[in-house]
């Protein structure tokens, strides 16, 4: 199920990959960014790092290394990464995730 109209309206994200690989809708405050992704085609997240992660798998299956473990993601499990951890990913379409992170200027608003 796609997000709901009201989530799909909310601003948009500059993510290094094409709109139509991933759609993005965010909820940014003082406190961290809280996104909303939709994978339209099997993507690889290359492996990197930043603040503290927490998300969930709503829709689809996310291989994730996170560190040294490697583990599959489904519909209702969560995931943390704690700040400065390499991880990186395998993300089949169709996949739905919500995502928040500790850095509010994690990635920039699109205009």
């Amino acid at each position: 199920m796609p997000f709901p109209n009201f989530i799909q309206s909310f601003p948009g994200i500059d993510v290094p990959f094409p709109d139509d690989v991933v759609q993005t809708a965010v909820v940014r405050s003082d406190a961290g960014l809280v996104a909303f992704f939709t994978f339209l085609k099997d993507m690889q997240l290359p492996t990197h790092a930043h603040g503290a992660q927490w998300g969930t798998v709503v829709e689809g299956e996310i291989e994730f290394t996170i560190g040294s473990e490697t583990r599959i993601c489904r519909p209702g499990d969560s995931y943390f990464i704690a700040a400065g951890t390499p991880h990186g990913a395998q993300i089949k379409a169709g996949t739905r995730v919500i995502d928040v992170f500790e850095e509010p200027g994690r990635y920039r608003l699109k205009a």
